[in-house]
């Protein structure tokens, strides 16, 4: 629905700028734009670069499996229903990992795998197990400590000091990962 009001909204602007005869504009602001976008890629691609580097160093290190690990005993208390031990736990905290350092597009794999995994052990194929659906409030909460792609927007568009937005960036992000997980509780008990 959003791609076909886009569209319409494209398409509109340029025949209202053909019958205007400000073709000209559309020009200039298709340049333009194609100009900034182009930067916003390669400067993006610098700072996610660089983290999933680190992350990609941290899991050789053993890092990823440590962190873990010590985040598995959180996440049993969380999943009381995924047996010890799963695979799941793994996949869901290495995708909280990533997303703690706002790798968003390293974190999906790890998403994806958790799901899989999960689904394995819902016993409704065609419904979202309990499981399913506190994580994915958890990964859609995105809990984040260091908000890398806000702060590579903030470093191209000139911002006095990027980092600003890490402290509110925590803030936001524990309190809609604590209000999500209790409504999680509060729907998963009433649908009992």
């Amino acid at each position: 629905m959003i791609n076909k009001l886009w569209i319409f909204f494209l398409l509109s602007g340029i025949l209202y700028a053909f019958f205007t005869g400000n073709m000209e504009v559309i020009n200039k602001e298709i340049t333009a734009s194609l100009n900034t976008v182009f930067t916003m890629c390669t400067q993006i691609f610098v700072v996610m670069a660089l983290w999933l580097g680190i992350m990609r160093i941290a899991k050789d290190a053993g890092l990823l499996d440590m962190l873990s690990r010590k985040l598995s005993k959180v996440l049993k208390v969380i999943f009381p229903e995924i047996p010890e031990n799963h695979e799941s736990f793994s996949f869901i905290a290495s995708n909280i990992i990533a997303n703690f350092f706002g790798l968003g597009s390293a974190a999906t794999p790890f998403g994806l795998k958790a799901m899989k995994s999960l689904q394995t052990l819902n016993q409704k194929k065609d419904t979202a197990s309990r499981s399913m659906i506190t994580f994915l409030v958890i990964n859609t909460s995105g809990l984040t400590i260091v908000p890398t792609t806000v702060i590579s927007l903030r470093m191209l568009h000139k911002s006095a000091n990027p980092t600003d937005i890490l402290i509110p960036t925590i803030l936001a992000t524990v309190c809609a990962t604590i209000a999500g997980l209790i409504m999680d509780r509060i729907l998963a008990r009433r649908s009992r």
